[in-house]
């Protein structure tokens, strides 16, 4: 989904943050953030995998975007009718495509049977005054320069009021696992699935509140519930197995997991992975992870030549070379992976954002701007992009963005500060100018 350049996009985006706000006041205990983890070849594994199962539930899949939440518990949720964030956690944890394609096709199924678009119409006779944000699910999100993670790492919405918010309700979790062993039978998945899922959580209703996972708390499961899953589940046809899903789903894990763990947890287990492309890429993380770029480099080489029109491999050298300050060989390989996916905000970020560091500022503000065009969420491209502005003489509009990244991230004094700057610096009445009073006219709500 291309995603609006112009202030409407920000109006867009309004309303579902007041919501937000509205929930973060009402709810009790204390808020800790909850952040992303955005990766290219990730997210693009988990649109290949989710593809049958929102087909199935009548849902567009391009119009559904899969996003990961770095959180080692065991959870997944949908906070708005576009996105499926599921936690690094389970994602660790499972066993299979069929697994997650069940836990993908339960959280479609509180999309498609309109749980969360009565939750959304229910609340928007209230009266609050807020900021700009993304929409609820989507989470408001901040860069972050992790070395040891690797993936880009953005801080989202106030988990607290995420959870009030996504409490299903029994029945609603009823009717979830009914339309979920629908879809997964309708696109030909083995509907078992999602009892071995189900199977991952039992025993924690007899923990202490403390101790529960949130998946707990966000997904009431029962006895009943669990034995009427079983019951949905006998007697169907397995189905057949799905090579492609396997493969990705293999693929994603194990990247997950080479920048999660320990690089030496890594190469013990690199060999027994589902193929050679993901046991060499699975290595290369590793050995970039110890700093040592030779090996590194040959790993993700070896991984390449086995699969040379795959932009993510490309897109991880171009991360290597990176983060290993070889500026000039990381826009050569960038600019190789973008060829391939030249609609990919990510991978497009990337080379903007090695052109930057290379020194070609002029040159990396046009792939960037294409970047934000299709993801302006993304505050990796709107640093660069701010960054690039400035390097250029365009101190109006790196202000400007520099706003709307703080804007994103709710933190709105900071987007006032600079759009007060931005608002003396644009062309009165520009659209540049015009983005610059949605900022200050959004955190003036705000207080």
């Amino acid at each position: 989904m291309i995603l609006p350049r112009r202030p409407a996009g920000f109006r867009a985006l309004l309303l579902p943050l007041i919501m937000l706000l509205l929930l973060a006041v009402a709810a009790p205990v204390r808020a800790a953030g909850i952040s992303l983890l955005r990766d290219a070849d990730i997210e693009y594994a988990l649109g290949r995998i989710a593809a049958p199962v929102l087909t199935a539930a009548g849902l567009s899949p391009s119009q559904i975007r899969l996003i990961l939440v770095d959180d080692s518990s065991l959870n997944a949720f949908v906070a708005d009718t576009s996105h499926i964030f599921i936690h690094s956690g389970l994602l660790m944890k499972l066993e299979s495509a069929a697994q997650l394609q069940a836990v993908i096709a339960h959280e479609a199924a509180h999309i498609s049977n309109g749980h969360i678009t009565r939750r959304l119409g229910n609340m928007r006779s209230a009266r609050t005054a807020a900021g700009l944000g993304m929409i609820l699910g989507a989470a408001a999100a901040a860069a972050s320069n992790n070395p040891q993670a690797g993936l880009g790492i953005a801080i989202g919405t106030q988990s607290s009021a995420l959870r009030l918010f996504l409490s299903h309700t029994r029945a609603e979790e009823s009717s979830a696992d009914i339309s979920s062993v629908r879809f997964l039978m309708r696109a030909g998945i083995d509907p078992r699935g999602a009892v071995e899922v189900q199977d991952l959580f039992r025993g924690q209703e007899a923990l202490s509140l403390q101790r529960q996972d949130p998946y707990m708390r966000s997904h009431p499961l029962s006895r009943d519930r669990y034995r009427a899953l079983q019951g949905l589940v006998a007697g169907h046809d397995a189905g057949k197995s799905d090579p492609g899903a396997e493969y990705w789903f293999s693929r994603l894990q194990g990247k997950l997991t080479a920048f999660k763990r320990a690089p030496s947890w890594t190469l013990r287990r690199a060999k027994d992975s589902a193929s050679q492309d993901i046991a060499l890429m699975r290595q290369a993380v590793a050995h970039h992870r110890q700093s040592d770029l030779a090996k590194a480099l040959k790993n993700i080489d070896g991984a390449i030549a086995l699969r040379p029109k795959d932009p993510y491999l490309l897109d991880l050298k171009g991360q290597i070379l990176l983060e290993s300050r070889r500026f000039p060989a990381a826009v050569q390989v960038y600019g190789a992976a973008a060829n391939m996916a030249p609609r990919d905000a990510m991978v497009l970020g990337g080379l903007g954002r090695a052109l930057v560091a290379n020194g070609q500022p002029k040159q990396a503000l046009s792939v960037l701007e294409k970047a934000r065009s299709r993801d302006f969420s993304d505050p990796r491209i709107l640093r660069d992009l701010a960054v690039a502005y400035a390097q250029t003489g365009q101190n109006g509009m790196a202000s400007l963005v520099t706003a709307e990244r703080y804007a994103l991230q709710g933190r709105l004094k900071d987007a006032e500060v600079h759009a007060k700057r931005a608002d003396g610096l644009l062309p009165r009445g520009s659209g540049p100018w015009q983005r610059a009073q949605d900022v200050l006219s959004a955190a003036k709500r705000a207080k």
